[in-house]
């Protein structure tokens, strides 16, 4: 099946199915059925088997899943064995707390720069890189050919910075302004993160909970 083919809600399934197969190899699981994993998952074994049937044959009948072969190949389907290089463009608080608490390398990305425009923090160090002036932008990516960027500037500048930065060769945007983009470079991929939704929507939750 084409990639562009498969829907966006299993292409969001793949990052739990990978993770959660972490967790059974690293608790000693060798295979595990459909079955198995859709009573651990908290899904259908059919959605199971659809989901990956998109992207092959990756069971065996009357034995199931290998978990250690089944992650590897979700693996190589998310792109996690690419190391795609990016930078940061916004290194206040949190851009800091992105750049120092994630793991890049394990979710198939490597941090090569950060940028910003404030002379407080221009030259400070975070994850073991110095943060650049946004002026030297075209230069750095000129040199070292970022891929993609962390967007983490005022939604006044989301859609100037984002621009600028598809000139200057970017195809991706992991974006954590409160701007949607809604790009007109349909070569251009945005993961547009909106943490103040998800905090919304626990109070949603909460709040069905308390009109029980």
């Amino acid at each position: 099946m084409a990639k562009n083919s498969i829907s966006n809600s299993v292409i969001r399934r793949l990052p739990r199915y990978y993770r959660f197969l972490g967790e059974l190899e690293t608790n000693g699981y060798v295979r595990i059925s459909s079955r198995e994993l859709s009573e651990k998952m908290g899904l259908t074994a059919s959605q199971i088997r659809q989901d990956f049937n998109c992207f092959g044959e990756f069971g065996q009948q009357g034995y199931g899943y290998n978990v250690s072969d089944l992650r590897d190949e979700i693996g190589k389907i998310l792109g996690l064995d690419r190391k795609t290089p990016m930078i940061l463009i916004g290194a206040g608080n949190l851009g800091k707390a992105i750049a120092t608490h994630l793991d890049f390398v394990s979710k198939g990305f490597t941090l090569i720069g950060a940028f910003d425009v404030n002379p407080e923090i221009i030259g400070k160090n975070i994850a073991g890189l110095t943060v650049m002036d946004v002026n030297g932008l075209a230069e750095f990516c000129a040199e070292n050919k970022p891929v993609a960027a962390i967007l983490c500037v005022p939604m006044s500048a989301a859609a100037e910075s984002a621009e600028r930065l598809i000139g200057y060769g970017i195809k991706a945007f992991w974006n954590f302004t409160h701007y949607d983009l809604r790009m007109e470079h349909k070569d251009i991929i945005v993961e547009n993160v909106h943490l103040g939704d998800s905090l919304t929507t626990l109070s949603y939750g909460l709040n069905a909970l308390y009109d029980k």
